[in-house]
């Protein structure tokens, strides 16, 4: 069944209303009809399953039939760190991360990141993110559509990583060594609600400098097994073992 997320000030005591392009998508590319069932889901959360009762071109009610009891989040907080890469990675990244339950990107400005965030195209970049979260969230039945921060500095990654509980560094050279314990260990001794931030380095890897930094700033570097994953992987990896550990095995 559909779903669609909807900001509190669409939320009525009896309807819910539908804006933007969600209209555009209900009648014109489902072709839904009056009577016809989706699922709304509010910004904190909650979910409930919809009954359309008005379609007009520009704005769709409906109403609320049953408040549903989903789990679909993490039981932990996952921040992914990712070192600007090439081309279109970053997307990807945000598009299978969503779907594999991440709650937070920040976009990471790397020493070794070949391409830069252009300022002024900023707030459009941006936008765009924000809609393939919104898109993935919605295709893998989410009910929360993780946060998309605007790109960090090592400075301020280090202060915004201040308020977590565990934090790694994706390191290829820990991989190369053949360390295969932190993530594990990070893994076992979290319990549910904490926050994990993980940082990955865009495609030449992230310095020495960086890696100095955010281990004396409490990060602790990890191996993801005997294989060198790219850019781009990397993050799948990391929240496929999550979900995994706290999904599957409990």
């Amino acid at each position: 069944m559909q779903r669609y997320f909807i900001s509190a000030s669409q939320v009525q005591d009896d309807h819910v209303t539908i804006e933007g392009e969600d209209v555009k998508h209900i009648s014109k590319v489902m072709r839904m009809t009056v009577g016809d069932n989706i699922i709304c889901c509010t910004e904190d959360g909650k979910s409930a399953l919809c009954e359309l009762e008005e379609i007009n071109s520009d704005l769709i009610k409906a109403v609320p039939l049953e408040w549903l009891e989903e789990q679909k989040k993490l039981p932990v907080h996952v921040t992914i760190v990712q070192g600007l890469p090439k081309g279109d990675k970053l997307e990807t990244v945000i598009q299978k991360g969503t779907e594999l339950g991440a709650d937070q990107f920040i976009p990471f400005k790397a020493e070794r990141s070949i391409v830069k965030w252009d300022e002024q195209k900023s707030a459009k970049k941006l936008q765009r993110l924000k809609k393939i979260a919104k898109e993935a969230a919605e295709q893998s039945h989410r009910t929360t559509i993780p946060l998309i921060e605007m790109p960090h500095s090592i400075s301020s990654l280090i202060k915004a990583s201040e308020s977590y509980d565990y934090k790694l560094i994706a390191y290829e050279e820990e991989a190369r060594a053949g360390e295969t314990a932190a993530l594990v260990q990070t893994l076992h001794e979290a319990n549910v609600n904490d926050r994990i931030m993980v940082v990955f380095g865009p495609e030449g890897g992230l310095s020495d400098n960086e890696v100095a930094s955010l281990i004396q700033a409490g990060f602790a570097s990890c191996g993801l097994g005997p294989r060198i994953l790219r850019t781009e992987t990397a993050a799948m990896y990391v929240l496929a073992a999550v979900s995994y550990h706290f999904e599957l095995m409990r």
